[in-house]
């Protein structure tokens, strides 16, 4: 910790050149050592100012999907540039914590985790349907975390392998055997994107559950153990294998969940094009929009509750000064990924908005997602 400099010269000549001080006398309660410490604070309010908190502390961003799945990716980029804008320039670790979709993350950073701004976590946008719908594991309050920032917005796709017996939608509300489709858990894109076509569509699919992350549930499509996949349309064009995958014609989109069509897939429909179609009634419609929503939440930063205001406001700045940073701007760019950054304060209100919904939406949430 550097130490707080002042130019003290002749200040042993204060009390004569002070006539305020020229006598202990006027001073009866003051001991000659406490004058002497009240003249070196009047003359230095540096050392009353304290060293920023960060300064030479570590910041951990726990992130709860495997290294080298899109959260990881965003968090490795963001981290140093964030830490480059918070006061006392700390260092920062990224620590993976994988499994059930990072719900394990998010229960680490709401309960275990310090609430002094040392731990933060990038979790999943969608959580809060496990919340909604009462799954045991959940062990926070969504709304209670504290949003600090998101990196971009996210619309998924549903993808299958070109081998495999469903070219079109219809194809699998017909089919008679539904096809496999890969998940890390509930509450995930790869869970509640084919829930919701089930519910909006009817169709049906056979959800293969547990994977740690991305990079497992690419090798079990590469060996045919599961044939399709819901996941965000920006990971599916940053990095690989689908890149390879495309290139290859492995595997072909059958939708989007976009209110337009993503420029990259201009062939492709909308889930909202398609319930136009089947004539999906008001209640799913509505029943979509609540789970899709998550899509506004992004790839959030969050920090668990408790955090002081004034911390608060410092790690939100540091996050949306780091998000508009040239250099961050460049490696984004060069990972192929979009930035779309989101407030706190934008996160805040969306948090609350999702979790607040009434008791009959909530119902067709439990049915759509229990399963």
């Amino acid at each position: 910790m550097k130490k707080a400099k002042c130019k003290m010269k002749n200040a042993k000549f204060i009390r004569i050149q002070n006539p305020e001080f020229r006598s202990q006398e006027s001073f009866p309660l003051l001991t000659s050592g406490s004058l002497a410490l009240l003249i070196v604070l009047l003359l230095c309010p540096n050392l009353q100012a304290q060293a920023p908190f960060y300064q030479g502390k570590t910041i951990r961003n726990v992130v709860g999907y495997l290294a080298g799945d899109g959260y990881d990716i965003w968090a490795r980029i963001t981290a140093p540039h964030m830490a480059k804008y918070t006061p006392g320039n700390p260092d920062t670790i990224v620590q993976n914590m994988p499994g059930a979709g990072s719900l394990i993350a998010a229960n680490h950073v709401y309960n275990v985790a310090k609430p002094d701004g040392l731990t933060l976590g990038w979790i999943g946008g969608s959580l809060y349907l496990d919340q909604l719908v009462g799954r045991k594991e959940i062990q926070f309050d969504w709304s209670k975390f504290i949003w600090l920032g998101s990196t971009e917005k996210t619309v998924w796709l549903l993808y299958m392998r070109t081998d495999a017996p469903y070219k079109t939608l219809d194809d699998i509300r017909k089919a008679s055997e539904p096809p496999k489709c890969s998940a890390t858990g509930t509450g995930t894109s790869g869970h509640f994107v084919p829930r919701l076509l089930e519910e909006t569509m009817g169709m049906r699919f056979r959800l293969v559950t547990g994977y740690q992350g991305g990079g497992e549930q690419d090798l079990a499509l590469e060996r045919g153990e599961v044939q399709c996949r819901a996941l965000s349309i920006p990971t599916f064009f940053a990095r690989e294998p689908f890149g390879t995958w495309r290139k290859n014609n492995l595997v072909r989109v059958l939708i989007q969940t976009g209110r337009k069509r993503d420029p990259r897939l201009p062939d492709v429909p909308t889930i909202y094009e398609r319930m136009e179609e089947y004539r999906t009634p008001e209640s799913g419609r509505r029943l979509a929009t609540v789970v899709l929503a998550s899509g506004n939440i992004g790839r959030p930063l969050v920090a668990p509750p408790g955090l002081t205001p004034d911390r608060i406001r410092l790690l939100r700045e540091a996050f949306m000064k780091a998000a508009s940073d040239p250099e961050f701007l460049a490696e984004v760019k060069k990972k192929k990924l979009e930035a779309d950054p989101s407030s706190g304060e934008e996160l805040e209100a969306v948090a609350k908005e999702v979790v607040g919904q009434p008791p009959e939406v909530i119902e067709q949430m439990k049915k759509l997602l229990g399963k």
